[in-house]
């Protein structure tokens, strides 16, 4: 029994939880002046979280530390000068499509979609590297400062690599995998929503020290369950054939789960066969519901041992509401009511369970009989069973173990690219399960940072077109090099970007094929990592002579089209970069409109008052252009009047 505290609020402790739920990695634990362990605040961690510069610390706790970890915290919070680039002609239906593909470098990417997406994502799967020895590894560059890697980051080699070779031999065998994988995870919790999920694909080789990461990163409290995939047998192993994967497990915030009751189930395989059965029979023996129970039977018996629908072979009974089991209809327990249920045929008295009945008198019983929801036997000798209809318990809460022949996904992948494109895919067939699962809106969107050949794009796709949903995509990938000697390079894929875009085009076109009336988004928009649509001066002004300004009054880069610079301003905006997107001319002028009325633009030159009479009497929440767009002096003056006329709370926005 709990004792009473008998004292006020202690602060403290409600400090630490405030501190906790934004920086879980700043928690520890401490001996109280007792001696005993209490959850405190981990200072230098949470200086280190509002620092730029890197701190140090010596107070000794309990803590999981690796060499550059400060350096990887900095890192994650280190501010770039990027932007994302559309790619029309690499996208399909770009105008209408409410999914992204994002080429470039993760960590670069994460941070450009920090305002946009921010609490904004439901669920994230990635498969990172496993660092088995031979696997690449992101290269971070740690020995720069801050400044220096805000200069070059996201700076490919030659070849447009980002990529090194981990291998065991490797000093830094481990810290280099943890510097990689720590500050992605960090900027990746931020995107989720309060009840949103994370999924990790990992190995032995690293899953110890990602169950510490995530335990820091997201908190211990928020640990789901680690999920076993059992991928099938091989024989690569001297001693032991390990034939399975692990999928971590982390929830942004348990707590909101439990507050909005959000429980996880997942749909049982086979019912559908089932079902097609029973219509099958229901066809063939109309109202028969005696020779169609024994036909169902030997349907089950011929199916192969490992069938899914072998699993549900208990409901063999079928009526006009559809296919059941009898089950218990006692009452849980004993001491249950014993009152007289007399047969339907033979009009006499059945048996009476000994723990008594279930319902708590006669007249429930009648109600419950008249609606056709008792099964009883062929005579009163033996003791009725409630029908338990398989459409009742359709779903169940998931296993923690995936058995899927792990070659199976590769063959797939193989019929549908044509060739072996990309090895050891992952299963679009787990993946859908876990968003299934998990995902109680329709409508979410499900972000894969480390997308390879873009398995979970093929996966959102699928069951959007199964059960009508409306979940988006967002794909991000690293242009990585495929070997020249791999099958990839010789059926035209010169990097993984390429494999992945064009898995998203056929997977969509055979699913709309296979689904013809299904409606789903089978499109993408393609966007590039890139630098700054805007000069150095527009950044650093004061490293630039003021007799160089003439040259730089436009602070633009020439290469730069009006469509790049609307995407900077929509990631600067929080504005999604799947909105609805407008092109209309006035006055000649080329003027967007994103997401109806939400933001409009206009980045064309000698901008008159007629533009911009006629932008503001369509009241837009936000109206940007650039600083040097407007046709003369008198148009600048008049440009604050004209929209105090028409359209006061627009925000007004420059370049």
């Amino acid at each position: 029994m709990d004792k009473l505290k008998m004292h006020s609020l202690n602060k403290v402790d409600e400090n630490i939880k405030k501190i906790g739920a934004q920086f879980p990695n700043c928690i520890t634990e401490r001996k109280n002046q007792q001696g005993e362990v209490e959850y405190a605040i981990d200072f230098d961690m949470l200086k280190q979280e509002l620092s730029s510069v890197i701190v140090e610390g010596r107070e000794e706790r309990y803590q999981f530390t690796w060499p550059d970890k400060k350096k990887s915290i900095l890192l994650a919070n280190a501010p770039i000068a990027k932007t994302l680039r559309p790619c029309r002609e690499e996208s399909v239906d770009f105008d209408n499509t409410e999914n992204l593909y994002i080429e470039g470098d993760n960590l670069e990417v994460l941070k450009l979609l920090q305002e946009t997406y921010l609490g904004k994502v439901k669920m994230i799967y990635i498969d990172p590297p496993y660092n088995t020895g031979n696997d690449f590894v992101y290269e971070d560059d740690f020995a720069q400062s801050s400044s220096e890697y805000l200069e070059n980051s996201g700076q490919f080699d030659d070849e447009g690599n980002r990529l090194i070779k981990n291998m065991e031999t490797n000093g830094r065998f481990h810290t280099d995998w943890l510097n990689m994988i720590y500050p992605r995870l960090k900027l990746a919790r931020d995107l989720l929503t309060d009840d949103g999920v994370i999924f990790i694909s990992i190995d032995d080789n690293e899953l110890n020290n990602l169950r510490k990461i995530c335990d820091e990163v997201f908190g211990e409290d928020n640990f789901i369950a680690t999920l076993v995939w059992a991928a099938g047998r091989k024989n690569d192993s001297r001693y032991i054939s390990v034939s399975h994967e692990y999928i971590l497990c982390y929830v942004k915030s348990s707590n909101t789960l439990f507050e909005k009751k959000i429980l996880w189930r997942e749909k049982k395989q086979g019912l559908n066969e089932i079902y097609s059965q029973c219509e099958l029979l229901k066809k063939t023996y109309q109202a028969d519901y005696r020779t169609m129970a024994n036909e169902l039977k030997k349907w089950y018996r011929n199916l192969p041992v490992t069938h899914p629908s072998r699993n549900h072979s208990h409901y063999s009974y079928i009526d006009e509401n559809g296919i059941y089991f009898p089950s218990d209809i006692s009452w849980p327990g004993g001491g249950g009511p014993k009152y007289e249920v007399l047969h339907p045929i033979t009009r006499k008295p059945v048996k009476i369970p000994s723990r008594g009945w279930v319902y708590p008198n006669a007249d429930r019983m009648r109600e419950i009989i008249e609606k056709g929801l008792v099964h009883f036997g062929d005579d009163e000798n033996s003791v009725p069973c409630k029908k338990s209809y398989l459409s009742e318990g359709e779903y169940s809460t998931p296993y923690s173990v995936f058995y899927k022949d792990g070659r199976a996904s590769t063959k797939r992948l193989r019929a549908l690219m044509g060739t072996m494109v990309f090895q050891n895919p992952k299963d679009e067939e787990i993946i859908k399960s876990l968003i299934e699962f998990t995902l109680t809106n329709k409508n979410s969107i499900i972000l894969d940072f480390f997308s390879g050949s873009s398995t979970t794009a093929h996966a959102v796709m699928q069951l959007n077109a199964e059960d009508g949903g409306n979940r988006k995509f967002i794909m991000v990938q690293l242009p990585e090099s495929t070997d020249e000697k791999s099958e990839a390079y010789k059926a035209g894929y010169k990097n993984i970007c390429e494999i992945g875009k064009e898995r998203i085009r056929r997977a969509g076109n055979k699913i709309a094929q296979e689904n013809p009336q299904a409606k789903f988004d089978k499109g993408f928009r393609v966007l590039r990592c890139d630098s700054s649509n805007m000069k150095e001066v527009y950044y650093n002004p004061a490293e630039y002579n003021t007799y160089l300004f003439n040259a730089l009054i436009d602070n633009i880069k020439a290469d730069r089209t009006a469509e790049d610079l609307l995407f900077q301003v929509m990631l600067d905006l929080g504005v999604l970069l799947s909105s609805d997107i407008k092109q209309t001319t006035i006055a000649d002028k080329t003027v967007f409109n994103v997401a109806d009325n939400f933001l409009m633009a206009c980045f064309d030159t000698d901008i008159n008052e007629e533009v911009i009479t006629a932008i503001a009497k369509q009241k837009p929440y936000y109206f940007v252009m650039r600083d040097s767009s407007m046709a003369n002096d008198s148009v600048a003056t008049n440009f604050e009047q004209i929209f105090t006329i028409y359209s006061p709370e627009t925000k007004r926005k420059v370049l």
